[in-house]
């Protein structure tokens, strides 16, 4: 297992404000942070107000190191779970995941870049929505795998979008990162519809039952 030096960690954070976003990058094998800049561009543009963290990745024994030190982050600056994304590209993507599987608190999105799950999961955190992006011409990890994953996770029910890049292979390419941005500022989570239409529901009978008694209108 590789000994992992957060101290490493590469850092922005909004000069004028308290950042109300967290965004955890995680790179790819054999790579390193500046990989992930064209996508930590992208986010710094869309959200202003978002600090982005990018640690050294090693392997998915590192998940609970992992998760300890993004809670520390979001202890440190008042951050939630639900106000963090990991965010990662192939091996970072895996990581990126499984950290969100095993702490189910930890993240409200995840962004997975040709990355999937090591193994199918029998469940999922309700409160983490799962973007996938991936080339279709991905030879590492062949869209056929995602297809699978894909009709898995609609089988438990978890809250998942995929969106699939023609001619792209296994790479961070900018049409999946302009998605990605797409993805983060007008998905509603499954919980939230939800909520909204339990509570409509409610409302709804609510109002049946105050009629119920009320006089008939009359015509005239």
């Amino acid at each position: 297992m590789t000994v992992i030096d957060y101290s490493a960690t590469q850092a922005f954070i909004p000069k004028e404000e308290k950042p109300r976003l967290l965004f955890v990058l995680l790179h790819g094998e054999a790579a390193g942070p500046e990989q992930l800049y064209p996508l930590a561009d992208a986010i710094k543009k869309a959200f202003p107000l978002a600090m982005l963290i990018l640690p050294p990745v090693g392997d998915e024994g590192q998940l609970d190191e992992l998760a300890a030190f993004v809670r520390k982050v979001q202890k440190h600056y008042g951050i939630t779970g639900e106000q963090t994304a990991l965010a990662g590209f192939s091996l970072g993507a895996r990581i990126a995941l499984e950290a969100s599987r095993q702490h189910a608190d930890l993240a409200g999105r995840v962004l997975a870049f040709s990355g999937l799950y090591a193994q199918a999961p029998a469940a999922l955190p309700e409160t983490t929505m799962i973007h996938l992006f991936h080339g279709a011409d991905d030879l590492l990890l062949p869209l056929k795998e995602v297809e699978d994953m894909l009709k898995h996770l609609g089988g438990i029910q978890a809250d998942v979008t995929v969106d699939v890049a023609s001619k792209v292979g296994h790479e961070l390419h900018e049409a999946l990162i302009e998605q990605a941005i797409v993805r983060l500022q007008t998905c509603v989570p499954l919980r939230s519809w939800q909520e909204a239409y339990s509570e409509l529901e409610q409302r709804s009978r609510q109002e049946d039952d105050d009629n119920l008694g009320a006089t008939p209108p009359t015509l005239h």
